[in-house]
């Protein structure tokens, strides 16, 4: 399971309406607000896929201008991770292919434009085979 920490943002003369509609979308917990426009909130989900299902939701609720995750929590993936990264190779092996065109390969680290949704995807899939 999945626990990831949202701060939305919306005007302060909006903030009674979305803190009314968070309470009632039935994705996420609210928590608590600023009279600056600021809400938290948390959302569970059983990956990083359906958490970013919860927070489209959330985005797309009136006036709010930003729904940004802060923080989440995993227990079950970071040991998954771990035991991925544990029995890794240190150096990947793509670095040492000789025969291999660096047109072939994928940088993951601009989130701008990204596909998160399939990034996802197979990040939920890390390890499971």
């Amino acid at each position: 399971m999945n626990i990831s920490s949202i701060v939305v943002q919306t005007l302060p003369k909006f903030l009674d309406e979305v803190v009314k509609n968070l309470k009632e979308c039935e994705v996420c917990d609210y928590h608590m607000h600023d009279e600056k426009g600021r809400v938290i909130i948390t959302i569970e989900g059983s990956g990083v896929e359906e958490e970013l299902k919860k927070l489209r939701v959330v985005e797309a609720i009136p006036h709010v201008i930003t729904a940004d995750m802060q923080m989440a929590y995993s227990e079950d993936e970071l040991n998954e991770h771990m035991e991925v990264l544990k029995n890794a190779d240190v150096v990947p092996k793509m670095l040492n292919d000789e025969d291999l065109d660096p047109k072939d390969i994928v940088y993951n680290g601009d989130l701008k434009k990204k596909d998160l949704e399939g990034f996802a995807r197979r990040f939920d899939a890390t390890g499971k085979n």
